[in-house]
């Protein structure tokens, strides 16, 4: 933005001096939040490098003295200050997808559902029907799907839908999660909550 011009939403140039003073005003205060937001994110960012790199050196230090080298960047670790007061936790999660199987076993259970037909609880339909929705992205919700898997139903068209669910799992990533905890009086652990909106 120049002096003489401000840029609006449609990337028109309009003269600056028909623009509103609230307009103008709305716009620097924007633009300056904004920016801070920029550089408190790059704060954040090398922060949690830097601990990360942290809790890993320490991982490695500790693993040698048992004579060994830390190899699991992939996993799991919890690390308490000595009091208790604090603890870090470094937590791996794999992002689950699932590939053509499912809407097979979908179809399987499907059949079920009609070959039970009315000594099928209505509850399993529900369920079932809860289990397949998809989210606003078109995401499926991958506990629901899962969930399905402790249901104790024995027949063998079922228990084949189970198998084909288990074999469409997809890994297609993972990952890290940093969190970081306060005990309070009562012993019980709270999140330091490093979201904006959790403050």
């Amino acid at each position: 933005m120049n002096n003489e011009y401000m840029t609006d939403s449609q990337g028109r140039q309009v003269p600056a001096e028909l623009v509103n003073e609230i307009d103008k005003l709305r716009d620097q205060t924007v633009r300056r939040i904004a920016e801070e937001a920029m550089k408190m994110k790059e704060v954040l960012a090398e922060f949690k490098q830097r601990i990360r790199d942290d809790i890993y050196t320490f991982a490695e230090l500790s693993a040698s003295r048992y004579g060994k080298t830390w190899g699991g960047k992939k996993g799991n670790i919890t690390l308490s200050s000595f009091d208790g007061a604090f603890r870090l936790v470094v937590a791996m999660k794999d992002d689950i997808v699932f590939d053509e199987r499912l809407q097979i076993a979908r179809d399987i259970i499907g059949d079920c559902i009609k070959k039970w037909s009315g000594g099928a609880r209505s509850e399993i339909r529900v369920l079932v029907n809860d289990a397949f929705q998809v989210d606003k992205v078109g995401k499926i919700n991958t506990a629901r799907v899962l969930g399905l898997r402790r249901l104790e139903i024995h027949d063998p068209d079922w228990q084949e839908a189970m198998r084909a669910i288990t074999e469409s799992i997809q890994v297609s990533g993972s990952k890290q999660y940093l969190r970081f905890y306060k005990r309070d009086e009562n012993g019980e652990y709270h999140q330091i909550p490093l979201d904006v909106a959790a403050l």
